[in-house]
């Protein structure tokens, strides 16, 4: 088995592409080792004490560290955790409390829109670097984004959202005035 890595725009943030599928639908993400006790791949990421998030996707890993550690020394323990998993053909999740989906926000033609660019623009756009956008919510004006994988915590992601997303949706959707993210 052959582990590809690739860096994100989030230097705390690494992808590890399995070259297998990692999640068959939707995404799941791990802010800690409690947290990843559905997932015996998160959770045996986390073994690592430098490891701060696990985001998993349809086909990569996305894996956060502290600030002070350095990938050259965690990487090695961590493509050795993530081969051993995949080779011993070991579920990487348990049930489905972290998946993360697109919340309803409502049935109008406005959500529609806002959604479809999402899914259709933005999320292959930030899956590339290792993470994902979901929507959150609209209201008065405002679109609620949540940030996953290397996205949570990436300098860029403020340039990301106001530069890229805001004016996006701004343009093709007249009543979006803003875009601000959420937890």
């Amino acid at each position: 088995m052959f582990i590809q890595t690739e860096n994100t725009p989030n230097p705390e943030a690494l992808k590890f592409i399995p070259g297998v599928p990692v999640l068959e639908t939707g995404t799941a993400t791990f802010a800690d080792a409690k947290a990843a006790k559905n997932s015996p791949l998160a959770e045996a990421l986390f073994t690592i004490p430098e490891v701060r998030g696990i985001y998993l996707g349809a086909d990569f890993i996305t894996v956060t560290k502290s600030a002070e550690s350095e990938w050259n020394l965690l990487k090695p323990s961590l493509l050795s955790i993530i081969m051993e998993h995949f080779v011993a053909g070991k579920p990487v999740i348990l049930n489905t409390d972290n998946r993360v989906e697109s919340s309803d926000g409502g049935d109008s033609e406005i959500v529609n829109q806002i959604k479809e660019l999402i899914e259709t623009r933005v999320r292959p756009a930030v899956a590339e670097d290792g993470g994902d956008i979901v929507f959150r919510g609209f209201e008065e004006g405002i679109v609620k984004l949540e940030l996953h994988g290397s996205c949570s915590g990436c300098p860029s992601s403020t340039i990301t959202l106001k530069n890229g997303i805001e004016n996006m949706l701004k343009h093709y959707v007249p009543e979006v005035v803003g875009v601000e993210a959420v937890q």
